[in-house]
């Protein structure tokens, strides 16, 4: 069974790494690497104890990646048809539109390399498969530890919880998205107060150009309507961006209580990058998501993608043209 030891310790490494620091991007790539690893492990054990079932099964699984690109394509066309309906033509409205084009141009791509037998046509496919193998890797690591994240115990006592904004509708109303990060953050500050702590929840939002008032406010507000405390809750009213929102919570949060411990409420496909930049920012927490609307899911996961990858840029970058590079010594060695 030594040709599982690399998936084991590969799993091992994650699970130190985790225990250490949850909120690394790294960690997400561990974990995918073990299992990928264990499946390559199964793949040869298999082959080399019955080749026939192997090849088979390796057919097989090529015949599910494809269909699931194509069955992922579809999906992300019609789920980007609906998000612009819904809610515009903004750039980050139509990721799930482009990201199934780019799917359909590239199995485009990859058909006419196999029909026409062109050298160059076949390294430029090639290389463009390798890319977007790698961003499909990587976005698969994103959705998958992002949901064992989401699923990691939280510290038991906080002195704070912090919800962070998502922008008014009509310049003073709390959306529903916003709406259920404030409930989410309702239920964990009542949690933590049943535990015998006392946390102060803190609104963090500013004010926007289109916004009558800072967004935290408007936040409180929709808060003490509802019954919350008004003495348990304060107000972080200068961030336009998640960045801010913690940087300059955690500047109340260390001059109200040295030594905090917070939890940091959001929407569920922001979690992960939000802990990420907890992490970065020197907040001290962990993140919690709330509930998303079904149709808004695909494109807001797909703009976090994008977020973290372009915070790691130089990574990613190195490796896309690596992978580039590597097309092309195929065209040349033709």
């Amino acid at each position: 069974m030594l040709i599982y030891v690399p998936a084991a310790a590969v799993f091992l490494l994650f699970c130190i790494k985790v225990a250490r620091e949850r909120r690394k991007v790294g960690n997400a790539i561990l974990l995918g690497l073990s299992l990928v690893f264990a499946l390559a492990g199964s793949l040869l054990l298999l082959a080399e104890r019955r080749p026939e079932l192997a090849r088979n099964i390796s057919f097989a699984l090529a015949a599910v990646v494809t269909l699931g690109i194509v069955t992922l394509a579809s999906f992300l066309l019609v789920n980007g048809v609906g998000m612009v309906r819904r809610e515009g033509f903004g750039l980050g409205n139509l990721l799930s539109l482009l990201s199934g084009a780019g799917l359909v141009a590239l199995l485009g791509l990859v058909a006419a390399a196999v029909a026409v037998r062109d050298p160059f046509l076949t390294a430029a496919a090639a290389a463009t498969a390798a890319v977007a193998g790698y961003a499909g890797f990587l976005f698969l690591c994103f959705l998958g530890y992002a949901l064992v994240y989401g699923r990691l115990p939280l510290n038991r006592k906080a002195d704070f919880v912090v919800v962070l904004g998502s922008g008014l509708t009509d310049g003073s109303t709390v959306p529903p998205l916003l709406a259920q990060r404030l409930e989410r953050g309702r239920a964990m500050h009542e949690k933590i107060t049943a535990r015998g702590g006392h946390p102060v929840l803190i609104a963090s939002g500013g004010q926007g150009t289109d916004e009558e008032l800072p967004e935290s406010h408007a936040m409180a507000a929709y808060l003490v309507d509802r019954g919350f405390p008004a003495t348990s809750v304060a107000c972080e009213d200068r961030s336009t961006s998640t960045e801010q929102n913690l940087r300059f919570s955690r500047k109340i949060m260390e001059e109200a209580r040295p030594g905090y411990r917070c939890v940091i409420v959001t929407s569920n496909y922001h979690v992960l990058r939000a802990a990420v930049t907890a992490r970065r920012e020197g907040v001290r927490g962990n993140v919690v998501g709330s509930r998303t609307a079904p149709y808004f899911w695909p494109s807001a996961a797909i703009r976090e993608f994008v977020a973290l990858s372009v915070t790691y840029w130089r990574t990613n970058v190195a490796m896309c043209l690596a992978l580039l590079l590597g097309g092309a010594v195929l065209y040349l060695l033709h």
